[in-house]
């Protein structure tokens, strides 16, 4: 009984896959192709204007005005929010920190120690005014963790960078940076998304230079098994996320792109 009841079993199996997929699913699927098809072509057309275009650079520059600051949260994916994805970064203050920032000899940024530009402006968007950012490192007590193996009541000292911020005095900046979703509602209906960073001469009203990139994500949207299409969009992009072989997923290294960019622009006064 039991060896008939494999048997049927196997054969019922066997039998459902020669049969093959519906009609319906059949349609579906080619559906899909066709719906990719599409987004690739349309992709590949953006990615021929896209790129970074220097048109002028300056020398020792001491701080930069960023003209609008990242959204606090993640775009995982919200298929129509022109929250441009493409040039999603650090959030919040990290923001503003990372251009403080210090480098160290192999390029990276050393996020306790001070040293990029030395100071940052931006508009508060609670109360519309004007703020210089300034980083410094300074001695700070915390109290350890217990989710990192300590008790949650025994404080320690430390050192830590910490981000301070003051009415901005006149004159502003010279050199302002800002972004832009250039996203059509036809892009993003593709799961395409485009990106404007713009580095400007305040001054003059010119803008010194500007990147264009676009991405889009192969699987149309799809949000199966926790799946966050935007992130992996990165993966899909023209100008690509860091170098042409990496380890970690491309949408890491959308953190820092911004100030990667402008530092190519704005060269920060040398150490002395």
């Amino acid at each position: 009984m039991k060896r008939t009841f494999i048997g049927t079993l196997l054969l019922s199996l066997l039998l459902a896959a020669c049969v093959g997929p519906s009609p319906a699913e059949r349609a579906q699927q080619e559906a899909a192709k066709t719906r990719l098809a599409m987004a690739e072509a349309m992709f590949q057309e953006r990615c021929k204007k896209a790129g970074e275009f220097i048109y002028r650079t300056a020398e020792n520059v001491e701080g930069v005005f960023l003209l609008k600051l990242r959204p606090k949260g993640v775009n995982y994916g919200d298929q129509y929010r022109m929250d441009d994805p493409y040039g999603s970064d650090l959030i919040g203050e990290g923001y503003i920190e990372a251009f403080l920032w210090k480098r160290d000899a192999k390029g990276l940024f050393n996020t306790i120690t001070a040293g990029g530009y030395g100071y940052v402006d931006a508009i508060d968007p609670q109360d519309g005014k004007r703020y210089r950012y300034t980083g410094s490192i300074k001695e700070v007590t915390r109290t350890t963790s217990i989710t990192m193996g300590g008790d949650g009541r025994t404080q320690f000292k430390t050192k830590a960078f910490i981000l301070d911020k003051v009415p901005a005095p006149d004159p502003a900046p010279r050199y302002g940076v800002t972004y832009d979703d250039i996203s059509t509602r036809e892009e993003r209906n593709y799961w395409i998304a485009g990106s404007s960073l713009k580095v400007i001469d305040l001054k003059t009203n010119e803008v010194m230079a500007e990147r264009i990139g676009y991405m889009m994500d192969r699987g149309q949207g799809n949000k199966s098994g926790g799946r966050s299409p935007w992130l992996l969009a990165a993966n899909n992009a023209c100008p690509r996320f860091g170098p042409e072989k990496v380890s970690v997923p491309r949408s890491v290294n959308q953190l820092h792109q911004t100030r990667n960019f402008v530092e190519k622009v704005l060269h920060i006064t040398e150490e002395k």
